[in-house]
């Protein structure tokens, strides 16, 4: 994690913990003024996250979210065994909500939350969208979907329902990729 440009510079680094899913690092950092300072991270693979979208509506992907200890509602995302990005993104997409989507498009990549991990997240849109079995995991098994209008979408953000930032995140990339 070097970059020759960085104001701040790692003195040391260890692992403090590790599973399967993550890893959590401490390194010890000098600021550019010469001060020490300590950063802990979570070290995590990259994911995809699917925009199902058909009819100006979008499906979307329900379930039971332990570390905010409530349901909440997003577009598909996950990381499925793949050998490229663009398979991951079909897997999860036809795992989550048993759709197949004809045209599979990237539009962008974006940090997941820079201050607090390395992780990122590579943004599809998904098209020409044909339905067939959902395959989730077990972890997933209490997992809903339904398709929603644009406009309910964008309700369900500003009322709350949709609190995933990746999933706002990806529809404010969708909005900008359709102006361009």
């Amino acid at each position: 994690m070097t970059d020759a440009h960085a104001v701040v510079r790692q003195v040391s680094s260890k692992v403090v913990y590790s599973n399967r899913w993550m890893t959590v690092r401490e390194d010890a950092i000098e600021h550019p003024d010469g001060s020490p300072g300590l950063y802990g991270y979570v070290v995590r693979p990259d994911f995809v996250l699917v925009v199902p979208l058909e009819d100006d509506g979008f499906h979307l992907v329900e379930e039971y979210r332990y570390p905010i200890g409530r349901r909440s509602w997003s577009f598909p995302q996950g990381s499925a065994q793949a050998t490229t990005r663009e398979e991951e993104a079909r897997r999860e997409l036809a795992e989550e909500t048993g759709l197949r989507a004809a045209d599979l498009r990237h539009i962008g990549r974006l940090d997941n939350a820079h201050g607090m991990t390395d992780q990122g997240l590579h943004v599809y849109l998904a098209t020409g969208l044909t339905e067939g079995q959902a395959e989730r995991e077990h972890s997933e098994q209490d997992m809903r979907q339904r398709w929603v209008s644009r406009s309910e979408f964008e309700h369900m953000i500003l009322t709350g329902a949709v609190t995933d930032s990746s999933s706002v995140a990806a529809y404010t990339l969708l909005l900008l990729h359709e102006r361009a």
